[in-house]
């Protein structure tokens, strides 16, 4: 199975960026190449933003088939969310176009990314998911999106 092989190639767009969830997102221009790999064994997924006070930013994120049906694997690093060392993340891809990984990097707290290709638009999440014993009246326990990336092909 190749992953989003139908969506390869250069995409723009726009960023958010948001610490918190009661935080606003901070907009900047996004872009994203996705290409296949390895015979086709893998997908890379390269994507640039800009981080409000800390400047541009890239990542990369590399994905492979699992051992079952569905389930995926990725291995990812951003320079300003996950660095130095590289994070894998086990997840799923669906029919018509939805990949989703989803780790826990410490104490509860998850992480979690979803491209979606379903539409006219390419859209990139990572979602930030606080543990139950974590929230607060504030904040509410489970996932938000601290990045939302929605692009266009060029």
């Amino acid at each position: 199975m190749t992953i989003l092989a139908d969506v390869a190639g250069d995409w723009t767009g726009a960023n958010g960026f948001r610490l918190m969830p009661q935080d606003p997102f901070a907009e900047s221009l996004a872009t994203l190449t996705l290409a296949t790999a390895a015979g086709g064994h893998m997908t890379t997924v390269a994507y640039t933003w800009a981080h409000p006070a800390d400047g541009p930013q890239q990542g990369l994120l590399a994905l492979g088939s699992g051992e079952e049906p569905g389930a995926v694997v990725g291995l990812w690093s951003d320079s300003w969310h996950q660095q130095p060392a590289a994070r894998t993340l086990p997840g799923t891809v669906r029919d018509g176009g939805v990949v989703e990984l989803e780790a826990d990097y410490g104490g509860g707290w998850r992480w979690r990314i979803i491209i979606d290709a379903t539409g006219a638009t390419l859209q990139l999440r990572m979602d930030n998911v606080i543990p139950a014993d974590r929230a607060t009246a504030e904040v509410a326990a489970g996932p938000y999106p601290a990045m939302l990336m929605t692009l266009r092909r060029r």
